[in-house]
């Protein structure tokens, strides 16, 4: 586990995935009967926004952990697909508002923010290719049988 193999991306995506969660615990929209947060108005799509938080922290892990870049890029790739979903899902709720609801609240904007970040930042990790913060493969030497 090394952190200096951290890139610009990778912590683009994961301050959007922690916005993308703290985002859930706030409220939605205002009502004249009071706020709705996400858990009430989005019902079972709020699963899109959560996936697209845990792929940036599972490229974020991948990252650190991993010696290789293999596995860090494939989820950098996932982790772009999940974050589109979650931009296009914090976008129909940013346009659409629920049960007569009269104004967006901090959580909407947050989630909003939050998608973006995983989506560019996931983008920009597997648009940097540069391999030096890894170890240089080297092989041990094997002898021709006789």
């Amino acid at each position: 586990m090394r952190l200096t193999r951290i890139r610009l991306g990778e912590l683009l995506a994961a301050a959007g995935a922690v916005c993308l969660i703290v985002s859930l615990t706030l409220p939605w929209y205002a009502t004249p009967e009071g706020n709705l947060d996400a858990w009430s108005t989005f019902g079972p799509a709020v699963v899109l926004l959560i996936l697209a938080a845990i792929a940036a922290l599972v490229l974020l892990v991948a990252t650190i952990a991993e010696r290789t870049p293999a596995l860090p890029v494939a989820a950098g790739v996932w982790s772009v697909l999940f974050g589109l979903i979650g931009v296009v899902a914090a976008i129909v709720r940013v346009l659409e508002r629920p049960d007569h609801a009269t104004s967006l609240c901090a959580g909407a904007w947050l989630a909003l923010v939050g998608a973006v970040a995983v989506l560019l930042g996931s983008w920009q990790s597997i648009r940097d290719e540069r391999t030096s913060r890894y170890e240089p493969a080297s092989p041990e030497a094997r002898r021709l049988p006789e």
